[in-house]
């Protein structure tokens, strides 16, 4: 078996480099368990050398960090990538792979030219008026060079700009290390069942999306103009843009933000009060109002600009980013809502309404669970609810009981995590459900609307309208059966227009109750607890009416 698995592998000699740095970080009796044990040398496997001995009495996640940085470039983005999944992986693992450092040497300035060159089609000194050879920053993927980009007199004249250039053969190291990692997932899954817990496959597949994006710099580009679209009526934060007529796949030509890093502006006197609460604001709308979101939100992706009196949020590096539909939207911010009413049942609601149960739930059980971790994060004062680990441990107890939560989910908690994180450094006092508060009653009003409830009728009408428009064929194809006697059993129901009668005005109290749940949950949110019992409990008056369970006038009347 193992022959027949090494003969379909196009690069040997990686995969055995791969194995072999496993066996030395302490991950032999793994390797042993497969079909890569093949690689390894004969005594490798037998007996242990004295500094694999050594490797297993170091820790199980500081051997895994110290093979993925020796691996390389491939390796070290993953162990990035997967240190997002606190949801799936163990917290000790999670902190070791965050020290994953891209420590790369920075490609010639001679590579860097010849790719700029290729893809703006002139000389780098036909289109920029000055381009540093030294780089700003460098990374496994690609490097940063500051440059001056020439542009006519409408447009600004000259303009300072970043230049992200990806380094020349990475795709085709990633490609191959991708291949690599989808065939050791599957040998592992196959060879160690217990491992599939963690989905090896999944995980890849994970990675495999998100560099491939990352590899491809036109989607950076896109990306960076649905934000400035997005936000184009919001003052306090800006995205660089970016010159398409120069950028390209692996060259990417952005505005430069001659900005202050985070720590130094507190140093210089900005506001943290300000820059804090609008940066909740501005994930919070990411999120909840327009699902598509900066997911990598740490300082060093953020820069301070404009005054002292007027900061504003520039926000870079947006290849990275998370995508909530609208389904997903109105369930998270449901979640949000019954965190801020401390209700545990619409906790325990929204999470099933999230997740995808891989089985049978014990909703007793469940419920428990999510009571208890209730009580530790929302039994104390609203300001001082840590959002990101409230939801962090809701998705890590949902998977207690086998229900998949959606990735988008840990995106999620990882960037409010991220924002929460930095606000209270530079502002203790910050309440980060009272800044996101706005968002959710946003969304209340929409999706309880008149004009929101009103297209929901006519869809509903279009689907009725769509039924009866079926009726004629189908009522022939009745007929031509009882004239050929295929028509076995007849019925009729002389309360059928009653029936009818009765569920058309059950749906239309539906309707009503839900628009009071609405209008008293916003009420509530806002604080007027009293007004909202009242909302409250003329919702319950029109849901018992619509199922019938009060009693009728004319009942009364006898």
């Amino acid at each position: 078996m193992a022959s027949a698995i090494l003969a379909t592998v196009g690069n040997l000699d990686r995969l055995r480099q791969i194995t072999q740095v496993l066996v030395k970080h302490g991950f032999g009796e793994l390797i042993a368990r497969t079909d890569l044990a093949a690689l390894v040398p004969f005594r490798k496997r037998e007996e242990a050398t004295d500094e694999e001995k050594a490797q297993t009495k170091i820790g199980f996640a500081v051997r895994m960090r110290l093979a993925m940085q020796e691996l390389g470039p491939s390796f070290v983005k993953l162990g990035q990538i997967l240190s997002t999944r606190s949801d799936l992986l163990p917290p000790e693992l999670i902190t070791e792979l965050k020290k994953l450092q891209e420590d790369v040497p920075p490609i010639t300035f001679e590579e860097v030219k010849a790719t700029v060159e290729e893809t703006i089609g002139a000389p780098i000194a036909d289109v920029f008026e000055s381009f540093d050879d030294r780089p700003l920053a460098s990374a496994s993927i690609g490097q940063v060079h500051r440059a001056r980009l020439k542009r006519p007199e409408a447009d600004g004249g000259v303009v300072d700009v970043a230049v992200k250039v990806q380094r020349p053969r990475i795709r085709t190291i990633i490609e191959r290390d991708l291949d690599l990692l989808y065939l050791m997932a599957r040998l592992i899954e196959r060879a160690v069942p217990e491992s599939t817990i963690y989905s090896p496959t999944g995980l890849v597949a994970e990675f495999d999306k998100a560099i491939t994006a990352e590899l491809d710099y036109t989607i950076e580009a896109e990306n960076g103009a649905k934000f400035t679209r997005n936000f184009a009526a919001v003052p306090t934060v800006r995205f660089p843009r970016v010159f398409r007529e120069v950028s390209g796949k692996k060259v990417l030509v952005a505005e430069f933000f001659d900005g202050l890093h985070i720590d130094r502006a507190m140093a210089e006197g900005f506001p943290g009060d300000r820059i804090a609460k609008d940066a909740v604001q501005i994930i919070a709308q990411m999120i909840f109002v327009d699902g598509f979101f900066h997911a990598d939100p740490h300082p060093g992706n953020i820069r301070i600009l404009g005054t002292k009196e007027r900061p504003v949020v520039g926000l870079l590096d947006l290849g990275l980013v998370g995508v909530l539909n609208a389904d997903m939207r109105e369930k998270a911010t449901d979640l949000m809502i019954a965190a801020v009413k401390r209700d545990v049942d619409e906790l325990a609601d929204a999470l099933l309404a999230m997740g995808k149960p891989r089985g049978k739930v014990d909703r007793v059980a469940f419920r428990a669970k999510v009571a208890s971790l209730s009580e530790v994060h929302l039994g104390k004062p609203l300001k001082d609810i840590q959002l990101a680990q409230l939801v962090r441990d809701l998705v890590q107890g949902a998977l207690e009981f086998d229900i998949e939560m959606p990735v988008e989910m840990t995106l999620v908690g990882k960037a409010l995590m991220t924002v929460e994180g930095i606000g209270k450094a530079i502002y203790p006092e910050l309440d980060i459900m009272e800044e996101a508060k706005p968002f959710f009653l946003k969304l209340l009003w929409q999706r309880y609307s008149p004009e929101r409830m009103g297209q929901r009728l006519l869809k509903a009408a279009g689907k009725l309208s769509g039924a009866a428009s079926d009726v004629p064929p189908l009522l022939a194809e009745v007929l031509d059966d009882v004239r050929h006697g295929r028509l076995k059993l007849q019925a009729e129901d002389p309360g059928l227009g009653r029936a009818a009668e009765r569920l058309g005005r059950r749906v239309a109290l539906g309707i009503m109750g839900a628009a009071w749940i609405g209008s008293g949950t916003a009420l509530y949110l806002y604080g007027h607890h009293r007004i909202a019992n009242v909302f409250f409990v003329l919702a319950g008056l029109f849901t018992l009416l619509s199922w019938g369970r009060l009693p009728s006038l004319k009942n009364r009347r006898r």
